[in-house]
């Protein structure tokens, strides 16, 4: 049966005139596809978009970014882990580092990526052989020629995604029936990452600006999207990544080409702010992905994965896998809880100024009484996504709130613009400081001028921007994939055990943390997240005071509170040594940047390669 679906994936997949609903989020609600042929599907606009539409359903569901890609893929890295305990064939040892080739969720995304290249390939080869491409109205030739950008720009995030989880995979950029062989072996990744660069530059040509298309919302792409996309990849091409050849990693000497290619395209988009622009409200961006009232009037996400249709195939688990907790007693109902943040990344944020702190990180739970009550410093979870920002139904057992995957926003055009002018210019232009501080005075609302001081230096500016896109993109799948370009990977987990063990000794920058802290239930007042965790109950007074000094230092708590660990929920043995729990326990340097491929796909395809390391 696994043989037949890899062999689905690489073949033909007929996509024809597809029944769907044109609203908002749910514009990728695909029906069975007809027996139509495709010299039929594309002489018509409107069979042509449901073809389209079928391609941006391969990004969907469990087996796309609404679960596994999203929530699996991007972890460990110095933000968040998975929780539970290791093993080799779940996502426990996708998130550990140790994942064996038979592991059960990295085949099925594989395959569902590939469908995604192929349906992509389909729509890329008839769109202009066609006669309304070539012959049609001038409206009709338009229409049609989106679609064709967007196809070119949905391959380049299907090729994309693989390539940055496996490597050289193979890439054809025609259909099945017209390749040579449905095995093709592994492809230099360089090759596949010019080709879809110059495939996202024709792109952006015919795909108008989101203004000039507005029923897409952020949805599907525009050419915001496909720019801010291209800079993205650009940025990878540019990186550091584990070779093939070598076994080690590398990135090319004419990198700053890249890096040139990204610079410009950020420049662009910073130069269109009425199409893009970032949201004044760091909070506002992730409510907007959980309800159909948006809060993002500035647009700031530019490319989301809509989640609807209550199923697998379709809709999320977002908030429902991941996110605060909820105890399942609670009126809200079970959610939440499978990644947890690694507990140092608490103290990164700075402890009275950054909002983002308690929008990204679950400090606290709801429990089986519907209250809040604090975590343990272990045991906090990811925060962005929270069944309780969604129409949920607290009586139903369902799994799926209909919450978006945030694939680009706008700020990261910012950060991104501000790396490649460092690195082309040596140091940072005064634009590439403003783009910075940009993001930092929005993550400090109320606190603008005590913005962290900025480096004027190359390194030193590096570094800062190393540090902001830890603070702005934690949980949301990046932050792994920056420290690979970078090949900062290895080190940072170093550095980040070397913190763990200062944080349960006490020493340095954790001096004044507190062994316990005592908490009481309190209201889940549903309102801003910097406001839920001001208003914990805490022994001692404010919590932002109480996160910084020792407190009691008992385990006996005042009468009636609850004694939560706190500095003393870690220990060196679940945080590192522990090969069920430890961080990244099982990763290695120059080997394990890279998934293995399914088991499964090398049976199928002898002409493939196993990743170096397994």
């Amino acid at each position: 049966m696994k043989n037949k679906l890899i062999k689905s994936a690489l073949m033909v997949i007929a996509v024809g005139a597809l029944s769907i609903t044109t609203s908002c989020k749910k514009y990728l609600d695909v029906q069975s596809p007809s027996t139509s042929s495709p010299d039929v599907v594309f002489e018509s606009t409107a069979n042509t978009n449901a073809a389209i539409i079928a391609v941006y359903n391969r990004l969907c569901g469990d087996n796309g970014y609404g679960s596994r890609i999203s929530t699996l893929f991007g972890l460990t890295a110095d933000d968040f882990k998975t929780s539970g305990s290791y093993s080799s064939s779940d996502r426990r040892g996708i998130s550990m580092y140790g994942a064996s080739s038979d592991n059960t969720d990295l085949i099925n995304p594989f395959l569902q990526l590939y469908a995604g290249v192929e349906r992509a390939n389909i729509c890329i080869k008839f769109i202009p052989a066609s006669k309304l491409y070539a012959n049609g109205s001038d409206a009709e030739k338009a229409t049609m020629q989106r679609y064709y950008g967007e196809a070119l720009a949905l391959r380049a995030q299907f090729l994309y995604e693989l390539i940055r989880n496996w490597g050289d995979v193979p890439a054809s950029f025609v259909p099945s029936a017209d390749a040579e062989t449905l095995y093709g072996p592994n492809v230099d990744r360089n090759k596949t990452y010019d080709q879809i660069i110059a495939d996202l530059r024709m792109a952006e040509d015919l795909v108008p600006w989101r203004s000039g298309i507005t029923e897409y919302g952020s949805f599907r792409f525009t050419k915001g999207a496909i720019k801010g996309l291209r800079a993205r990849i650009a940025l990878a091409r540019g990186g550091y990544s584990l070779r093939s050849a070598s076994h080690t990693m590398e990135r090319s000497a004419d990198y700053l080409t890249y890096y040139k290619i990204a610079m410009d395209e950020c420049l662009d988009l910073m130069n269109h702010r009425s199409e893009h622009n970032i949201n004044p409200v760091y909070e506002n961006v992730f409510k907007s992905l959980h309800t159909t009232t948006r809060n993002d009037d500035a647009h700031e996400l530019m490319f989301e994965v809509a989640a609807f249709g209550g199923n697998a195939a379709t809709d999320s688990k977002l908030g429902y896998y991941n996110g605060i907790r909820f105890n399942s007693a609670s009126t809200f109902g079970s959610g939440g809880g499978g990644m947890n943040a690694i507990p140092t990344y608490f103290y990164e944020f700075d402890v009275t100024k950054d909002c983002r702190r308690d929008v990204t990180i679950g400090v606290f739970e709801i429990t089986a009484t519907s209250k809040k009550i604090i975590n343990t410093l272990f045991n906090m979870t990811d925060g962005k996504f929270r069944k309780s920002w969604t129409a949920f139904n607290g009586s139903s057992a369902a799994q799926n709130f209909s919450i978006n995957w945030p694939i680009l926003r706008f700020s990261d055009v910012l950060l991104m613009y501000a790396e490649a002018d460092n690195e082309i210019n040596g140091a940072p232009s005064a634009a590439a400081i403003n783009a910075l501080q940009e993001v930092q005075k929005r993550a400090y609302a109320g606190f603008e001028s005590q913005i962290p001081a900025t480096p004027t230096d190359k390194t030193g500016f590096f570094n800062a921007i190393v540090k902001e896109r830890l603070l702005e993109f934690g949980g949301e799948g990046i932050r792994k994939y920056d420290l690979i370009r970078w090949n900062l990977l290895a080190s940072k987990f170093d550095e980040t055990r070397t913190k763990i063990r200062a944080l349960i000794a006490g020493t340095g920058d954790y001096a004044s943390v507190p062994n316990y802290i005592y908490a009481k239930e309190g209201n889940y007042l549903l309102g801003t997240s910097v406001n839920e965790v001001a208003t914990l109950d805490l022994y001692g007074g404010v919590p932002n005071n109480v996160f910084v000094s020792p407190g009691l230092n008992t385990s006996s708590a005042p009468t009636g509170y609850t004694t939560k660990n706190w500095r003393k929920a870690v220990t060196e043995e679940n945080s590192i040594t522990s090969t069920s729990t430890g961080i990244a326990y099982y990763f290695e340097a120059n080997k394990k940047e890279l998934f293995p491929y399914p088991k499964t796909t090398l049976i199928e395809n002898p002409n493939m390669v196993q990743n170096f390391g397994y």
